[in-house]
């Protein structure tokens, strides 16, 4: 499993332009599960997304995590983060297939929402227009192949 993770002060997404998920500060994190993914490759990326101390302390250091700040997530599926770009045209053969996918992706969602921070999402397999405002910029990739 792949996450994109990004720092905003804002974020929205939209389906046929429609808003469907809207965050104040927080994370963006584009979500891309891979053949072979499991519960605990997404267990694994969602402690890591919600233990990033990525936000600044008193002092203005990089410190704090997301509960600290009372952060916001916006999880966005993004299955071309496994894409093969070996050729110019690239291949997403390395993506789970879209029903294991999305069991993932509601998965990680819920291990999110237990946390008690304010979770928007995407929708799932849909064409999106994603906007955000990263902070920083800070832009952090989690994989959990390599733990």
């Amino acid at each position: 499993m792949r996450a994109v993770v990004q720092r905003v002060n804002r974020a929205e997404v939209r389906v046929n332009g429609a808003p469907v998920g809207r965050i104040g500060r927080g994370f963006v994190v584009l979500l891309g599960v891979g053949k072979g993914d499991s519960a605990r490759d997404a267990d694994f990326i969602e402690d890591r997304v919600a233990g990033l101390r990525v936000f600044a302390d008193q002092a203005g250091k990089m410190n704090l995590a997301l509960a600290a700040v009372e952060g916001e997530l916006l999880i966005i599926s993004q299955f071309t983060l496994h894409a093969d770009t070996s050729q110019r045209r690239p291949s997403f053969s390395n993506a789970a297939p879209p029903e294991q996918a999305r069991e993932l992706y509601e998965y990680f969602v819920s291990l999110a929402r237990r946390r008690g921070v304010k979770v928007e999402v995407g929708v799932f397999g849909e064409h999106m227009d994603v906007e955000l405002v990263n902070e920083g910029p800070v832009t952090i990739i989690l994989d959990s192949r390599s733990r």
